[in-house]
């Protein structure tokens, strides 16, 4: 049986230890005399949680900020989707053993007997849709759950698409959330490559596009966001790409080999794909045409946004910025260039848009819901007492005021909220946490460097920098004022 030795003093009290086994990272945390042991490596992308920190009861990942309990390994924040293995510790003399084979059971999982009688409908497979199930299934809920999404896949990792998938080489089954048989798994009825024409969140009836109507107990809706296509000549030309899905990504993959690359926008989105692409090697050159004179300058400073630019420029990406397009040239059916106000030509056989986002309302039948704000709902992501929606659409309350947040992370935390909600309903003694007990975090990964945003300012102009941007190693905090 494989096993780990080490004394107490070896672990500091209030901290924690990494020990390793062949390749089997574990960890020990010590408060006093009792000590916790967990799997070391964060389950959703692996990062050294003995790097991380211990915050009361709480143990962060360092890279994007899952959140798991010291004492049980449970699962207190995403972006992971389970709690950490915990590992009991045996005394043998004045040394501590940890059998590698002898995995406690984590406590907070639930029998699935919850709410057996009812159904629960889910609209969108991101991270919402996702989360929402997993979430309740982890919780006990033993009801039924169907999730629909005109996806023709299912759930998967959103975000990668943009940092790793041009870059990596990843495989379709890398991306998955949960895994391939996540659906199985969770016991979750996944209806895909389904479009909802009709949402009606008052009576949480569904209509789907074959006019099956169907109605639930629980309504969720995770319908997420679609592309802006600006409305300018030539946007309808072969080998002009949004990136937004998988099939997207896959199309761009198969078309980028020896060809000039043109992404429309300066956003995190343009600027990760740019990156993936250059690390990639396989585009012929790469250009990003920006409207405004730096990068991001409505989320860091000049500096910073600096600095950004001189890490893809020493990579071999081309700015056009304070440039607007034009139009789009075609030959044959084909992008041929990006034609800009200046009359300037890029040359381009392939283009990507990456001009911002519009929430998926228009199904949505609420007084509740604006074209431009999203849809209205509570704290606790409420339309009513069991409809919720959540993620890209949702206007939710926040520590910050009423907010429509586009984060991956934020719309995973949606889903947990969501989840807890609807248990609250049958189960007085299931704990909510509302949003607006949380602060916002995003993160962007570019040439292996991560860059993190925690928390909101309206305004990068009103700051204090800390470091040095242009060796990317620095801190900087954003104020409403300069008071």
């Amino acid at each position: 049986m494989p096993a780990i030795r080490f004394k107490l003093q070896d672990v500091p009290d209030g901290g924690m230890t990494a020990f390793t086994h062949k390749d089997e990272r574990i960890i020990v945390l010590r408060d006093s005399d009792e000590l916790t042991a967990f799997e070391g490596s964060c389950p959703h992308a692996g990062a050294d949680l003995s790097t991380g920190l211990i915050c009361e009861n709480r143990l962060i990942c360092p890279w994007h900020h899952a959140t798991f309990d010291t004492k049980t390994g449970a699962l207190l924040e995403p972006v992971a989707t389970r709690g950490l293995k915990r590992y009991a510790i045996q005394d043998d003399g004045d040394e501590k053993v940890i059998n590698l084979d002898d995995i406690i059971k984590n406590e907070s999982t639930q029998p699935q007997d919850i709410a057996n009688q009812t159904l629960t409908l889910i609209i969108g497979s991101g991270a919402v849709g996702f989360m929402t199930a997993t979430w309740l299934r982890t919780l006990g809920y033993g009801g039924t759950i169907k999730l629909y999404s005109k996806d023709r896949y299912a759930p998967y990792n959103r975000p990668l698409l943009s940092k790793n998938y041009f870059s990596k080489g990843m495989s379709d089954e890398e991306l998955l959330l949960g895994g391939a048989d996540w659906a199985k798994d969770y016991n979750i009825e996944l209806h895909l490559d389904t479009e909802v024409t009709q949402i009606n969140p008052d009576n949480k009836t569904i209509v789907l596009e074959d006019g099956n109507e169907i109605t639930g107990d629980y309504l969720v809706i995770g319908t997420g966001a679609s592309p802006i296509r600006p409305d300018i000549e030539g946007m309808d030309l072969d080998n002009v790409f949004d990136l937004r899905t998988l099939t997207d990504a896959k199309a761009i993959k198969s078309a980028v080999k020896d060809k000039r690359v043109v992404i429309i926008g300066s956003s995190f989105i343009g600027l990760e794909a740019a990156a993936s692409l250059a690390q990639g090697g396989e585009a012929l050159s790469i250009t990003v045409i920006g409207r405004d004179e730096t990068l991001l300058n409505n989320i860091v400073s000049e500096q910073v946004g600096q600095a950004i630019q001189n890490l893809h420029e020493d990579n071999g990406v081309t700015f056009r910025l304070n440039s607007k397009v034009k139009k789009l040239q075609g030959s044959q059916g084909s992008v041929a260039g990006v034609i800009l106000e200046s009359n300037e030509c890029v040359d381009a056989d392939i283009v990507i848009v990456g001009t911002g986002v519009v929430p998926n309302i228009e199904v949505i039948e609420s007084n509740q819901k604006e074209e431009d704000t999203g849809v209205h709902v509570s704290a606790t992501l409420s339309l009513n007492d069991a409809s919720f929606a959540g993620g890209d659409i949702a206007e939710a309350h926040t520590i910050f005021g009423h907010q429509r947040i586009e984060h991956w992370r934020v719309a995973m935390q949606h889903g947990m909220i969501i989840a807890e909600s609807i248990l609250k309903q049958v189960n007085k003694n299931q704990i909510v946490r509302p949003f607006d007990e949380r602060v916002p975090f995003f993160w962007t990964q570019q040439y292996g460097k991560s860059l993190r945003y925690v928390g909101f300012a309206k305004t990068p102009n009103y700051a204090i920098l800390r470091g040095n941007p242009n060796e990317l190693d620095y801190i900087e905090f954003y104020f409403d004022s300069d008071e």
